[in-house]
């Protein structure tokens, strides 16, 4: 819906502007960066609930042994963020969201429009070239910009991580830290567990 209205604006604003794949990589770079603000704190919860259970619990956010749980549930995992950290605990590790999600969606949409192009028009509204487009654009996009998605993943649960390597280094200086202490490879970590979620969509 937001890349659709985004374009729309643009056009309307921008009579002359050529409708083609950079119109389609800006409309679709700012549409994920409406989704990304609109949905973060679920997606923080989301990872801090899957995480709690690690063993690298830290006892000091609460006296907890490793296997205890830290949250009861969504709403408990909301309200313990907010009393602790405010409402700027909710967007912890949202700007390396932001520098990925802009480049992500953007190229997935100009990709996808490019990759149109070269499919025959009598076959442009049927299903399959559209998926096979559509992975690809997908798989594309989600290479260039996988390392962004690993410093927030340790961004987000760096309370209950025992090495807090990415601890106040700010998304770039995250991106050195993790390069450097743990080798270029860890930025690419669970890369394949993405392809086939993307490929699904």
């Amino acid at each position: 819906m937001a890349y659709e209205e985004y374009r729309r604006w643009i056009i309307l604003g921008f009579p002359n502007v050529e409708q083609g794949p950079v119109l389609d990589l800006v409309a679709g770079s700012i549409a994920g960066g409406t989704a990304v603000v609109s949905t973060y704190p679920l997606d923080l919860v989301r990872t801090k609930l899957a995480y709690q259970v690690k063993g690298a619990v830290n006892v000091s956010l609460r006296e907890s042994k490793p296997s205890e749980q830290v949250y009861k549930g969504i709403l408990d995992c909301v309200k313990t963020i907010y009393r602790q950290n405010g409402l700027k605990g909710l967007y912890r590790g949202m700007a390396p969201s932001l520098y990925g999600i802009f480049p992500y969606s953007g190229l997935k949409f100009y990709f996808y429009e490019k990759m149109k192009t070269h499919v025959p028009e009598e076959h442009r509204k049927d299903i399959i070239p559209k998926l096979a487009c559509g992975s690809v654009a997908g798989l594309l996009g989600q290479t260039i910009t996988y390392p962004l998605d690993v410093v927030r993943r340790q961004m987000q649960v760096q309370a209950f991580s025992s090495s807090n390597l990415v601890k106040g280094k700010g998304t770039f200086g995250s991106l050195v830290m993790i390069a450097k202490h743990q080798g270029w490879k860890q930025l690419f970590s669970g890369l394949s567990i993405n392809y086939l979620k993307v490929r699904h969509l």
